[in-house]
This record gives C-alpha cells, sequence and structure tokens, in this order.
C-alpha cells in the first residue's frame, strides 16, 4: 500500500461517525441538493405549526438550523450517540429529545401533533404517524429514494436485485401512507450527482451510513478499497446517482 492510501483510509477509520453531520466531507465529497430546499421547506412549517414532532432526528443538526421550532417541538431518535447530540444540541433550544427504538410504537397519544417531520427516516410507520396526528395535520418528509448510491453499494456488493434497488421507491411511500389514512398532498423526487474525490470520504461515508454496505470495515473490504483508490486517482472522482423524494401528506378533517 502506498503511504497515500494507507493515510487516507487512517484518517477516515479513525474520525467519528456519531450524528448525522457531513462536515468532515467538505472538500472530500460532494452532493447535490434536491431543489426543494427541505430544511427551509420544514422551518416554514414549523413556524406555523403549534405542537410539531421531529422523527429521527439524528444528531438534531436539521431542527437545529431552522429558524423558529413550533412552541412545543419534540424530538425522537433510537441511536445512543445520536441521541446525546441532539440533546446537546436542542435542549438549550427548548425541544424535548426523546429515546425511541424506530420500529416501536411512538410514545405519545393520539392526535397530539398538527406537525410531524422527518428527513432521511429508515422507515415509516404509516399507522403511528395518522395515529399522532390531529386532525387535518400534516406529516413532510425528505426519504432517500431507490437505489442511491447503488454505484458505491454495487462496487462492493455486486448486482443487487431488482426488490432490493426499488425497495425505497416514492410509489411505495404514498401506497403506506394512503393505506394509513393520510392523503398525499405533495410527491417529487430527484436524481443528483455525488461525487467521491478520495478514498478516505468513501471509507467514512460507508462508517456513518451503515446499512448501504452492511458490516463494512477496512480490513474486509481492503482489496476493494485499494483498487478504487487506483481507479480515483487515474479518472478522477468516483460519481454516483444520489435520489432523493418529498412527500408531504395531511390527516383527514374532523367529521
Amino acid at each position: 500500500m502506498s503511504h497515500a492510501f494507507e493515510d487516507l483510509v487512517g484518517e477516515a477509520a479513525s474520525a467519528p461517525v456519531d450524528g448525522w453531520d457531513f462536515s468532515w466531507l467538505r472538500g472530500r465529497a460532494a452532493e447535490q441538493r434536491p431543489s426543494w430546499g427541505y430544511q427551509r421547506s420544514m422551518g416554514a412549517r414549523m413556524e406555523r405549526a403549534s405542537v410539531a414532532l421531529d422523527i429521527e432526528t439524528g444528531g438534531g443538526e436539521v431542527l437545529a438550523g431552522i429558524g423558529s421550532p413550533a412552541p412545543l417541538t419534540v424530538a425522537t431518535e433510537s441511536w445512543p450517540p445520536s441521541l446525546a447530540r441532539a440533546a446537546r444540541l436542542l435542549h438549550p433550544r427548548g425541544i424535548a429529545v426523546v429515546a425511541h427504538g424506530a420500529h416501536d410504537p411512538l410514545p405519545f397519544a393520539d392526535d397530539v401533533f398538527d406537525l410531524v417531520v422527518s428527513r432521511h427516516p429508515v422507515s415509516v410507520a404509516w399507522g403511528e404517524v395518522a395515529r399522532v396526528l390531529r386532525p387535518s395535520g400534516t406529516y413532510f418528509s425528505q426519504q432517500v429514494g431507490p437505489a442511491s448510491v447503488f454505484e458505491l453499494v454495487e462496487y462492493f456488493l455486486g448486482p443487487q436485485p431488482r426488490r432490493v434497488r426499488e425497495a425505497r421507491h416514492p410509489d411505495h411511500a404514498r401506497r403506506g401512507a394512503e393505506a394509513a389514512g393520510l392523503r398525499v398532498t405533495d410527491l417529487r423526487s430527484e436524481a443528483l450527482r455525488t461525487e467521491f474525490h478520495d478514498i478516505g470520504a468513501v471509507v467514512y461515508f460507508l462508517r456513518k451510513v451503515v446499512w448501504m454496505v452492511p458490516g463494512f470495515t477496512v480490513e474486509r473490504y481492503l482489496p476493494q478499497l485499494r483498487a478504487l483508490h487506483d481507479h480515483i486517482r487515474a479518472h478522477g472522482p468516483f460519481t454516483a446517482t444520489t435520489t432523493r423524494f418529498l412527500i408531504e401528506a395531511r390527516a383527514p378533517a374532523s367529521p
């Protein structure tokens, strides 16, 4: 291994990956952003809400970055390192942070929130979302779409079956929302360009987004990492397509 390869991989392998802050990748990777500006749009909805819930807040970075949260805002998170980071960021803003397992029922009563938001949830329990929304309440979410960054995934894992590539299709989200009694008022998707400028960026990304290549470690994939390092040095950034979709759904009004 060349010294440069060892340095890049070693630095990325030792970098902290708690929370949902990707600033470590600045200058080393670039991701095109969706045109709808989720954080800005979510912030505008927060200003009109009175009681709001952010599901899977991560380290609280997105919620902490808006101008004015709803007067009563609660965030949930399951991963302990992110939970602690979210508490540090959000408690000073008067936002409660609640530990909540991603597959557990939401720990709230029925008809509590007039706004529920979630950026990049691992999965959506549509029945639970519908349960905690007040009549005419809104669910607003940006989600990872189908086969996102699969050029990188398939580089390490090989070709993936169709059911895996289409697992996060926005049509599935529409059906889930409607089955829970919500009316989808907005659904749009975009395919965006992502670039990894060095092998350290690849290692950091796969350590942080652990479901992309399950069980990823540098040792396990060392030959592939070395080959990809050589490819980037010879041909420039490794490019992939990121997919995102935006969904907004509304609970029915009271009878």
